[in-house]
C-alpha cells in the first residue's frame, strides 16, 4: 500500500498511468465493451464502476489541455432511446479535478477504432449503457 493513492488503482493500472506520455489515450470501458479484443494493453478492474476509478485516476492524471476535447464519450447510436445520466457524473468528476475541460461525443465505430489505438483499455464492471470513456494524457507544468 502507498499513502495518498486510492486502493482502487491496482499496481498494474498505476504502472500504465505512469508509462503513458503526453497525448497517449486510455479507455475506461463499461462491462459491455469488447475490451479484450480491442486492447493493446488490458487492465482488469472487474467489480469497479467507472466513476470511482475515474475519480481516483484524475487525482494523478493530467488531462491534455492541448486538445479541445481531452475527454471522449461513445455517442448514443441514433434512434436508441437510452438515457446517459452517467455522463453528468463524469462531467462533475472532471470539473472537480480540472475546470474547463470539454467533452466530445464520438460515433460508436469511430470510438472502437480509437480504442484499438489507445495505450491501454481498463475493463470495468460499469453497467451504465454508453458508459465508455477515453482520456488523453496531458502534461504537468
Amino acid at each position: 500500500m502507498l499513502k495518498g493513492i486510492s486502493p482502487l488503482l491496482s499496481p498494474e493500472l498505476l504502472k500504465i498511468l505512469c508509462e503513458m506520455g503526453h497525448g497517449d489515450e486510455i479507455v475506461f470501458a463499461d462491462a459491455n465493451f469488447p475490451a479484450v479484443s480491442m486492447a493493446q494493453r488490458l487492465v482488469r478492474a472487474d467489480g469497479h464502476g467507472i466513476p470511482e476509478l475515474l475519480e481516483a485516476t484524475l487525482e494523478l492524471f493530467p488531462l491534455n489541455r492541448y486538445l479541445t476535447h481531452p475527454v471522449m464519450l461513445m455517442q448514443v447510436v441514433p434512434g436508441d432511446p437510452v438515457e446517459t445520466p452517467i455522463w453528468e457524473v463524469y462531467r462533475s468528476l472532471v470539473d472537480k479535478s480540472e475546470a474547463g475541460i470539454e467533452f466530445a461525443e464520438i460515433e460508436r465505430f469511430e470510438f472502437y477504432e480509437r480504442a484499438k489505438k489507445a495505450y491501454a483499455v481498463v475493463a470495468t464492471g460499469e453497467k451504465a449503457l454508453y458508459g465508455n470513456l477515453i482520456l488523453s494524457k496531458g502534461v504537468i507544468g
